[in-house]
């Protein structure tokens, strides 16, 4: 707008500078107070009142004021100096904005430092003045106590807007009695207190107010206690809290006060605000909110307020906030106060697309800062767009625009934009389609509906199908739901039942299906995970469809059920760097059971996550299971550090001393199954007559079966998420009889003189897994030494085939039409016995052949030193790919690792039985 169009701007600016009683000379400065003029009443009466400031922000409008002086000999004069501080450095906060154009984050950020050093002020004060009067609060041991005080909304958040009041809840540690003349019992103390502290900020003198005080966000509102101990905090939170209490505390800070306890207090809350879970409930409570104020907007003709009005400031932060509660628990990221961040940690968690994500970062900009000239102009609070023409055009000049008209025009786009992303989080899932066939019958059950319906549908077995969802809806679980899950439930299982009907095994998955929807039947939030969410009921029914493994996994485990909606699922699996990083992450837990708790979640979700690429083919299996392999090693280190941690703790440590996990079998050849046992053997070091340093110290020996002992028992610990890993240790020296754990001496000598040939087998596929670095480069010497030593070739033939023979009588489940993968003739452990042979027959010669553990590098190591020919090579890996694919694929079906022989299983132990013949190791016969 051109001022020559609207002429009244040249006179406002004009009678506003004459205001001032020291007008300066400065044309240049003129000018800038111009403008001043133009955008604020309030930074110009300011100026009038407070003349020396204006030099100040001509030379350092940057540095904030500093924090007014409170002095305890003149109570009388903290109302004023605290009201002019505050607009004093909400002046300089003008002049940042409209003068020197400083981006909205330091604006919020300045209002938000203000209100903060105002309250600080203020406490320091009147916590002396209570001192005096009635003493210091002393809790029951004695310790001093201070109030907490927490700043909610925005002013949590770091964010707080120019005029804005601030939302505050008061708590204090514990109970207790103050020490002074007329002590006051805690509850009435900061009560006493936190209401002086509201007045001396809120309440308006003659120099206006500091700060306008909410307390209504405390536990029930105006009717609750005006200030609360942790204690009853916690129960208020574990009884009463409500969703819209989530959305208010996960901005909570602490911001006077005693902050450390207040933070550490936050912590213990985060459960309340943050499930563990994916919580699609938090979209009720979103819904909920935004319903109540869309009447409120209706009901005061509020359409024109940025902050509640459709497209405004509010559906930005609920936006952000929603997301937030339904991933936060899961993803620490996610955890934050701050809008901005908030939606850059969403974009980068994939939540957001990352347009999407900065198109709202920049309606939230331009909405804030609209916010706040609205509320320059004259310290209102207000949020609505102004009716007077002369406060629009000053508004529409100071945001940069030509006239009111093009200032509209943008603010249109961006509420337009936030809106159409609000709308589409909220939008109702599935509620208008028109009830279905399976619908129907669902709504019947328990007493009406056909089981032809069912058999139409594409269910073999209609009748046990329809038995079933009978039993399914009468059951308790069913029958106590509230009415709004149970809303829910008759969403979801017709759902269910369609994606079934379609899958590859209808019956199976609605089976699976059921039994896992009667394990969360009490979590709601699972439930509206897959209402809300119909990619994720479809893909659960996928998976239910084709493995039992999976179905029971996520039956006990439905935490699992994340996964299904983890955009990492679908992309590349974490390397063997990045697995060793997730699980040590579950290290930064505060104590031994919440550590052992995520551990487990964490494996879960990651044995979870190579389980579904497997089973969706999107890569060999050979890669899944050294996946499952690299999981193990890191979750043995991580548990090892534990374990250690707790020895230490109780006997203090080994001076000079070693330890190391070994991991033999599957493990140790980096091809472990699902579910698969861990092969473990323990050795230790330590100088001669070693003892522990603690004040029950320990000889070595009685101190590593000790930590050998803990992390086994670890490793095979109950939690709600199930254990970690059985782990069997029969395969160290002498057997399940001798020691648990080995000296690195004894381990040698054992190797050298007593072993078995099978044992030296074993020692083929055997590696370090986790403990010091040096012990296990000794671990390998000794392995080195042993298998390239020169060996009696018909002894070591008999050896094999005899040890061969034995396991086959015992473990072969063959029989005339299934075939064994594992033990089988020409199966998996014919093809190891091989490759074990060759290396014990060959590696004295080709040293090459020491370095390789798993079978598919063993055979190019043995193909390349000649022990057999390219074409042997090709074909011997084929069928090591082919016995690893089929047995997962029965692994996760929960089926035995029995099948019918097909083509590519027959070609694969014709290779095996062939190349073993070639090799002079012929399984079927012992001449």
């Amino acid at each position: 707008m051109d001022p020559a169009v609207f002429p009244e701007l040249d006179a406002l600016r004009a009678r506003a500078l004459a205001r001032l009683p020291e007008l300066p000379d400065d044309p240049s400065l003129r000018e800038r107070l111009g403008a001043l003029a133009v955008a604020s009443d309030f930074a110009i009466e300011t100026l009038r009142r407070q003349p020396e400031l204006l030099a100040q922000l001509a030379t350092d409008a940057a540095t904030p004021l500093p924090s007014p002086e409170l002095t305890a000999d003149a109570p009388a004069t903290w109302p004023e100096r605290l009201r002019r501080y505050r607009t004093a450095e909400s002046t300089r906060l003008v002049w940042r904005d409209v003068v020197e154009g400083a981006p909205v984050e330091e604006i919020l950020a300045g209002s938000t430092r203000l209100a903060e050093r105002c309250l600080q002020t203020a406490l320091a004060a009147l916590e002396a003045e209570f001192a005096q009067r009635h003493g210091v609060m002393r809790a029951s041991d004695g310790s001093m106590q201070r109030l907490v005080v927490f700043g909610l909304g925005k002013l949590g958040g770091g964010e707080l807007n120019f005029s804005s009041d601030i939302d505050l809840v008061y708590c204090y540690a514990q109970g207790g009695e103050s020490d002074g003349a007329r002590p006051l019992a805690a509850e009435e103390y900061f009560a006493r207190l936190g209401q002086r502290l509201a007045r001396l900020l809120d309440e308006p003198t003659a120099d206006g107010f500091s700060h306008r005080v909410d307390l209504r966000l405390r536990p029930f509102g105006n009717a609750g206690r005006v200030a609360l101990s942790f204690a009853g905090m916690d129960q208020y939170f574990q009884r009463e809290g409500r969703d819209w209490e989530r959305y208010a505390w996960m901005k909570a800070r602490a911001v006077a006060g005693d902050i450390a306890a207040g933070e550490a207090w936050l912590q213990s809350l985060r459960p309340f605000v943050y499930r563990r879970y994916l919580d699609y409930t938090a979209l009720d409570g979103l819904r909920e909110m935004k319903a109540a104020i869309a009447a409120e907007v209706a009901r005061r003709e509020l359409a024109d307020d940025i902050k509640r009005g459709p497209g405004g400031i509010r559906e930005i932060e609920f936006l952000a906030q929603a997301l937030q509660l339904i991933r936060g628990g899961r993803e620490a990221s996610l955890r934050e106060r701050r809008l901005l961040p908030a939606l850059q940690a969403l974009v980068q968690a994939g939540q957001i697309d990352a347009g999407n994500g900065a198109a709202l970062a920049d309606a939230y900009r331009h909405l804030r800062k609209l916010e706040n000239r609205l509320q320059m102009l004259r310290d209102a609070q207000t949020h609505a767009l102004p009716e007077d023409a002369s406060d629009r055009a000053r508004i529409a000049i100071g945001m940069g625009h030509a006239d009111w008209e093009a200032l509209l025009v943008e603010l249109r786009e961006v509420r337009a934009r936030v809106s159409t992303e609000f709308a589409q989080l909220l939008a109702p899932r599935r509620r208008d389609m028109q009830p279905g066939a399976l619908a129907v019958y669902w709504r019947a059950l328990p007493d009406g509906g056909e089981t032809e319906t069912l058999a139409s549908a594409g269910f073999a077995d209609a009748g046990s199908a329809d038995a079933l969802l009978r039993d399914f809806a009468q059951s308790g679980g069913v029958r106590a739901l509230s009415d709004a899950a149970r809303v829910r439930l008759d969403r979801v299982l017709p759902a269910l039942l369609e994606a079934a009907a379609r899958s590859a095994q209808p019956d199976a998955a609605l089976k699976r299906a059921l039994g896992l929807l009667q394990s969360v039947l009490r979590r709601t939030s699972y439930l509206a995970l897959l209402d809300e969410q119909p990619s994720a009921l479809a893909r659960l029914v996928d998976v239910l469809a084709r493995s039992a493994l999976l179905g029971e996994r996520l039956a006990m485990y439905p935490l699992l059920l994340d996964e299904l909606l983890d955009a990492r699922v679908a992309g590349p699996l974490p390397d063997q760097a990045g697995l060793q990083a997730e699980i040590e992450a579950a290290l930064q837990e505060e104590d031994a059971e919440q550590q052992l708790r995520s551990l487990n979640e964490r494996r879960q979700a990651l044995s979870f996550r190579v389980a579904l690429a497997a089973l969706d083919g999107r890569q060999p299996a050979q890669d899944s299971t050294r996946q499952l392999a690299w999981l193990a090693d890191a979750v043995v280190r991580a548990v090892l550090r534990m374990a250690e941690a707790e020895v230490v703790a109780a006997h203090g440590r080994i001076a000079g001393g070693r330890f190391a996990a070994i991991g033999y079998g599957s493990l140790g050849g980096e091809e472990l199954g699902f579910g698969s046992d861990l092969d473990l053997v323990f050795l230790y070091d330590a100088p001669a007559q070693a003892e522990s340093e603690g004040l029950r110290p320990l000889d070595a020996t009685r101190w590593y079966a000790r930590l050998a002992q803990k992390l086994v028992a670890l490793l095979g610990a109950q939690t709600g998420a199930g254990r970690l890993y059985e782990v069997d240790t029969r395969l160290r020296p002498d057997g399940s009889k001798s020691m648990l754990v080995s000296s690195l001496a004894s381990y040698r000598d054992y190797q050298r003189e007593r072993a078995w040939t099978w044992e030296h087998q074993a020692l083929v596929r055997a590696r370090g897994v986790a403990g010091d670095a040096s012990l296990l480069a000794d671990f390998d010497a000794i392995r080195q030494e042993i298998l390239s030593r020169p060996r009696d070739t018909a002894k070591l033939r008999d050896d094999v085939i005899g040890m061969r023979a034995r396991m086959r009588a015992e473990l072969d489940r063959s029989d005339a039409s299934r075939f064994d993968l594992k033990q089988g003739a020409g199966g998996l452990v014919d093809l190891e016995f091989l490759l074990q042979y060759l290396v014990l027959r060959e590696s004295w010669v080709h040293p090459t052949l020491l370095a390789p553990r798993n079978s598919a590098a063993l055979i190019v190591a043995l193909c390349e030193a000649g022990c057999f020919g390219e074409d042997a090579g090709i074909s011997l890996a084929q069928a090591h790919a082919t016995f690893l694919r089929e047995g997962l694929a029965c692994t996760l079906d929960r089926r035995p690792r029995i099948v019918v022989e097909n083509d590519a299983v027959a070609a694969a132990r014709s290779v095996v039985a062939s190349v073993s013949h070639d090799c002079g190791l012929d399984f079927d016969s012992r001449g």
